[in-house]
């Protein structure tokens, strides 16, 4: 039978998703499935990592039912996802010892200051390319370590096992028989030195965390091993890839004269910088790069906490809107945003900021704002937010972007698109394909397996599908931003 599909598994913060691809890097079928956010404290973000695993077999099982797909059609699994967040778990019974940590989560505020106090800041930010700040999976490990039971004592026994996303969902495929992460995974972690592209000894002994728990590294492209899952077993997982490099990779940004922001809870801008770390003065991230070989490669990274998840907040919690479509027919029943500005810091605020103590902040209210406001308020705040990202991007790099492809779901909301290319006074091209993410893993996976035989021929199937160009001047562009740094500083520091 001809192996004519790859599948790409999409775990993503708020949902599950398997999609199929074909040979043209064509979507032909997707099946998703939301599953619990669970917020225990202020602050605190976790999930259930065994009803993610439970909702992305369920997705498996739907899309293949769905499509009439055999098993023995795929070439390959690949598999992308939510970064830093953390699962700690029992090696003999495959429990995870506590809720998954997520990326969001801010509880090791206080933890990354006082780490920051010590002295230690310039040595994580040179060997791991990160700041220390609760977004990343090491603190989060410690907290873990630190606060269940004969933890500790049982890592250093080699009874435990520690992972993101990624490394989960391979040991639930392959039934508890490999423990591996990739470059870009393992990256995001606090532990990884990417000069080396190996966890490091002195970062884990700053940390008190076993080597014994971690994964092992392997290029994003590779082999990992068979799936045992009964609608998968026997096929390749061929790829590991953080959602971000996953992106980066499927809208076939291979260079440095291109960059990418993907519109999913947060938002994530990106730029390769080949095989040379380029080292941010404008507090940006280095990270690792999808890898299809033993060679490291390297991207910069500014990352926004809360992007389309403010979009699900005036949906679920202000009830505003009844589905995240809707967001932008309410935002154009205005003609401005009548001066109200908001800032989204539900979980403090990333890059260029890195404030975990910021809080949202709503400025600018008077008698006459309405819905239709804060509603465009909201949406301009995703934009205003990559906007400074892309400030700080041109400084590091020197050479200005001069037209910047995006992705992500609330990529296909036209007023957003239109306002970010107005606020950053470039262009902006949505491909045909905006689920880049899932085809960033597919495109590892296929490479992995000769069902793509290079780059080249990935990069000949990127296509545009809508270039928006900016409709205001500079000046009015300025005017907006000068505005919405006002509302940041109002938001900054608010929860000491």
């Amino acid at each position: 039978m001809p192996r004519n599909y790859i599948l790409a598994l999409d775990q993503g913060t708020t949902s599950s998703r398997a999609i199929l691809f074909n040979h043209q890097g064509e979507p032909i079928g997707t099946a998703q499935q939301e599953f619990t956010q669970h917020f225990p404290h202020d602050g605190w973000v976790e999930h259930d990592a065994e009803e993610i695993w439970s909702s992305q077999c369920t997705v498996i099982r739907e899309l293949l039912t769905q499509q009439q797909i055999d098993k023995r059609e795929l070439a390959a699994v690949g598999i992308t996802n939510q970064r830093e967040t953390t699962v700690l778990w029992n090696r003999e019974t495959g429990k995870p010892l506590h809720h998954a940590i997520v990326w969001q989560d801010r509880r090791t505020a206080n933890l990354c200051s006082q780490l920051k106090q010590d002295g230690l800041d310039p040595t994580f930010r040179e060997k791991t390319g990160l700041r220390l700040d609760p977004y990343f999976s090491g603190t989060k490990l410690k907290w873990l370590l630190d606060h269940i039971p004969a933890a500790r004592e049982q890592a250093k026994r080699g009874q435990l096992a520690f992972g993101t996303i990624d490394s989960w969902l391979l040991w639930k495929l392959s039934n508890g028989r490999i423990h591996k992460t990739d470059t870009s995974n393992a990256s995001r972690t606090l532990l990884c030195n990417i000069h080396t592209g190996q966890w490091d000894e002195e970062l884990l002994e700053i940390l008190d965390i076993p080597r014994q728990l971690l994964p092992e590294i392997a290029p994003s492209s590779s082999i990992f091993g068979e799936a045992e899952l009964d609608c998968l077993n026997q096929v390749p997982i061929a790829a590991l890839a953080g959602d971000q490099q996953a992106a980066l990779f499927g809208q076939t940004c291979f260079d440095s004269d291109r960059a990418k922001n993907t519109y999913g809870t947060g938002c994530f801008l990106l730029r390769p910088s080949g095989p040379n770390a380029v080292a941010s003065k404008h507090h940006l991230l280095t990270s690792l790069a999808c890898s299809t070989d033993q060679q490291l490669r390297y991207a910069v990274e500014g990352s926004v906490f809360i992007g389309g998840a403010v979009i699900q907040w005036l949906r679920d919690q202000l009830k505003l809107i009844p589905s995240a479509s809707d967001s932008e027919t309410l935002a154009q029943s205005v003609s401005d945003n009548g001066g109200v500005y908001l800032v989204p810091a539900f979980a403090g605020l990333g890059a260029p900021h890195w404030d975990p103590h910021a809080r949202g902040t709503i400025c600018g209210l008077t008698r006459d704002s309405n819905a239709g406001h804060i509603c465009r308020a909201a949406l301009e705040s995703i934009a205003l937010q990559s906007a400074d990202l892309l400030e700080a991007f041109n400084q590091d790099f020197g050479n200005p972007l001069e037209q910047l492809r995006v992705d992500g779901g609330a990529a296909k909301n036209n007023f957003l698109m239109q306002f970010q290319a107005d606020i950053m006074q470039i262009p902006v091209v949505r491909p045909m394909i905006t689920e880049t993410t899932a085809l960033g893993a597919a495109y590892l996976a296929g490479l992995a397996t000769g069902f793509w035989k290079n780059c080249d021929s990935l990069e000949s199937q990127w296509q545009i599908e809508r270039r928006f160009d900016p409709q205001i001047g500079q000046q009015k562009a300025a005017e907006l931003k000068y505005n919405w740094r006002r509302a940041l500083e109002r938001a900054k520091n608010w929860s000491e």
